[in-house]
């Protein structure tokens, strides 16, 4: 049995937890057997986790749960899998994947592959593909544990509807108040449509543009394509954008569908936070800039010429 945990946020599944029972479903059929889900707190429609494949969906309503503690988590995760007696356990690996898939795997004695970029081959063993080295080599990686945990990188796989119901049981872990030492007091929301994390398609841009002033064809950009927007550190130091926004090795860790990179030179530190994306698009007016080595695709040019062009064509693009 494969369980998969489904993460959330405002209580909607997040697309990154469609992506892992996508993933959960797949792997399950390889193995010749079925997918559970595990989902926990005040979440809306889980009964749609059918539609993705999904058979039976383990749900705890308790409200504790609405924030993200790992610990808790952990907890009433480790008896799900026992319960069913799952003996693979699939879940994102974001932010909140990333603290929660240690700590399972210590409750299950499990080993982990944190980031996987393949489908698990189990034609011999168990094994799947992750990167590492900031994304400059890709290692095979193999678990040898009877449990075994998977946290797969978000745009690895897309979610793929295959119809279908589910049965949704209620889940009561044997929590106690003590579990949930940590009371979050407020949540401060990140601005933006689109999270970062979450993005498909992701428009970012660099000193290059010279000032905040000329942000304005950035947005516009991502605003036409439906994408989010990211920066390099240095305009995250200068305060022309949000913190939250910077993306690399000390920053976020992205990996869209499509990243367009602006004005960026695309230092190492830069490329180890966007290394994954499918695809690189890189305009620059340096033709010997780094970021050309990785890019997929590549214009020479001022980006205060090329963007709003850009613009432009897309415009036109989506209108017929």
């Amino acid at each position: 049995m494969v369980l998969v945990y489904i993460d959330h946020a405002n209580g909607k599944i997040k697309k990154s937890s469609l992506e892992a029972a996508t993933y959960g479903v797949q792997l399950a059929s390889k193995m010749g057997t079925s997918a559970c889900a595990v989902a926990l707190g005040t979440i809306e429609n889980v009964s749609k986790l059918g539609e993705y494949g999904i058979t039976k969906v383990l749900h705890c309503t308790d409200a504790r749960f609405d924030s993200f503690d790992a610990r808790p988590i952990a907890k009433a995760v480790s008896e799900a899998a026992i319960s069913i007696g799952a003996n693979v356990v699939v879940m994102s690996f974001n932010q909140n994947g990333k603290a929660l898939g240690p700590r399972l795997s210590v409750r299950l004695k499990a080993g982990i592959i944190p980031g996987a970029s393949s489908m698990v081959d189990v034609s011999n063993g168990f094994k799947a593909k992750k990167n590492v080295f900031s994304g400059k080599a890709i290692a095979d990686c193999e678990i040898l544990t009877s449990t075994k945990i998977v946290s797969i990188s978000p745009n690895t796989i897309p979610v793929a509807i295959v119809g279908g119901t589910c049965t949704v049981d209620a889940f009561n872990p044997s929590l106690t108040d003590a579990d949930f030492a940590i009371k979050v007091r407020g949540v401060e929301m990140v601005k933006g449509d689109i999270p970062l994390f979450e993005a498909d398609l992701v428009v970012s841009a660099g000193r290059s543009l010279k000032g905040p002033e000329n942000w304005g064809m950035i947005e516009e950009c991502a605003k036409i394509l439906g994408a989010a927007t990211a920066c390099s550190r240095a305009v995250a130091d200068v305060h022309w954008r949000p913190h939250h926004e910077h993306v690399g090795q000390t920053g976020l860790a992205i990996s869209p569908n499509l990243y367009i990179a602006v004005g960026i030179s695309g230092a190492i530190q830069h490329l180890a936070g966007v290394s994954s994306s499918k695809t690189i698009v890189v305009i620059n007016t340096d033709p010997e800039a780094p970021f050309f080595k990785a890019a997929d695709y590549g214009v020479i040019g001022d980006a205060m010429e090329v963007v709003p062009k850009l613009n432009i064509a897309l415009k036109k693009l989506k209108a017929g």
